[in-house]
């Protein structure tokens, strides 16, 4: 009975935390667009426009169900829930602390990125499903994008993995601190397995995978449909793009798996590649900081603070570049992004057969 409970608890608490990170979220996305702007932001609704985000949402929850008439109304209704809970499903396999993951699978990456995929299954069912040439237009170039995309994030994924010969998530967290079952080199000449902090991280234990988390990263920002790779959402061609026929609850849907989608590459990223639940400060001499912060309390706070750090810099791209055109969008994937993965899958296997000799 106690396991049912966990198992009852954990879902609900975590669709809890994506709820509460999507009303901040919104609001530090305005509050970033108003500074990069040299504006204010919101400021009328409660003090420094705190409630503006709630009163938003109260909006939405308050509005009627409506279709349009020529409108496929099954596709219609059902594509919100789709694309959330394909986005959910990922963060069952996410470790947020030592031993805490939801769902421990020995697959944890192969299986996040087959459910997440379902995500453009969703999106073309909105867009055909409204009937309407803005979303239709609008969730083809959601597809294209994404599936190319989906491309030099899985052999990102790959030459990580390559390196850390695991697929299970929380195994890539334990081999990144003081706690690791292996020796942790920097750079692969200098243990710092004692140490651990900054150093054991993922991204300085090789010197080419810091080009594979930056390759992560901006394919990832493509994945997520945020600028400068939001042209499936191109409000100057496309009104809303695939969601333009939606409102009220549907649309707050759509909007949560967004921000929820931001959350989960963010935190993908850190797991793989920024040391997940460890924390950044080393063991210097007496003062073992590395030792003292792996406790589940903080686990989650670091765990939670690089991811918000990383949705932080994904905002501050979103209103500091302009949007790509589409055959720049395809050229920056086919040209530059999936020939530079299969460059650092090549290294990675060298990097490997020399560790082992």
């Amino acid at each position: 009975m106690a396991e049912l409970i966990i198992h009852i608890i954990t879902p609900v608490a975590i669709f809890i935390f994506i709820a509460c990170f999507t009303l901040f979220a919104v609001y530090a996305e305005r509050k970033i667009a108003g500074f990069v702007q040299d504006r204010l932001g919101p400021m009328e609704t409660g003090k420094y426009g705190l409630t503006q985000t709630i009163a938003d949402i109260l909006k939405l929850l308050q509005k009627e169900f409506i279709t349009p008439s020529k409108a496929d109304s099954i596709l219609f209704a059902a594509a919100p829930i789709v694309i959330f809970v394909a986005v959910f499903i990922g963060f069952s396999v996410v470790p947020w602390a030592p031993d805490f993951v939801p769902a421990h699978l020995h697959t944890g990456i192969f299986f996040l990125m087959a459910v997440v995929s379902i995500d453009a299954i969703g999106i073309l069912m909105a867009g055909w499903g409204s009937n309407n040439k803005y979303s239709l237009l609008g969730a083809i170039r959601a597809i294209a994008q994404m599936v190319s995309y989906e491309i030099p994030v899985g052999l990102s994924l790959i030459a990580a993995v390559m390196i850390t010969q695991t697929l299970n998530l929380n195994d890539i967290a334990y081999l990144q601190g003081v706690k690791s079952p292996e020796q942790i080199y920097f750079m692969g000449f200098w243990n710092v397995t004692d140490i651990g902090g900054i150093f054991a991280w993922h991204v300085f234990q090789a010197p080419h995978l810091l080009v594979v988390y930056i390759i992560f990263f901006i394919a990832s920002l493509a994945e997520c449909n945020r600028a400068p790779f939001d042209i499936p959402e191109a409000e100057s061609e496309l009104i809303g793009g695939f969601h333009t026929e939606y409102g009220g609850i549907r649309f707050a849907f759509l909007f949560l798996a967004e921000y929820a989608m931001m959350f989960l590459v963010a935190i993908l990223g850190t797991v793989i590649f920024l040391g997940a639940w460890n924390t950044p400060l080393p063991n210097i001499g007496v003062l073992r900081f590395a030792d003292w912060t792996t406790g589940l309390g903080w686990g989650l706070f670091w765990t939670v603070s690089k991811s918000l750090f990383i949705v932080g810099i994904q905002m501050w791209i979103r209103w500091t570049l302009p949007r790509f055109r589409a055959d720049q969008l395809m050229t920056l994937c086919w040209k530059i992004l999936i020939p530079l993965s299969f460059l650092c899958l090549a290294i990675s296997g060298l990097w490997r057969i020399m560790v082992m000799i």
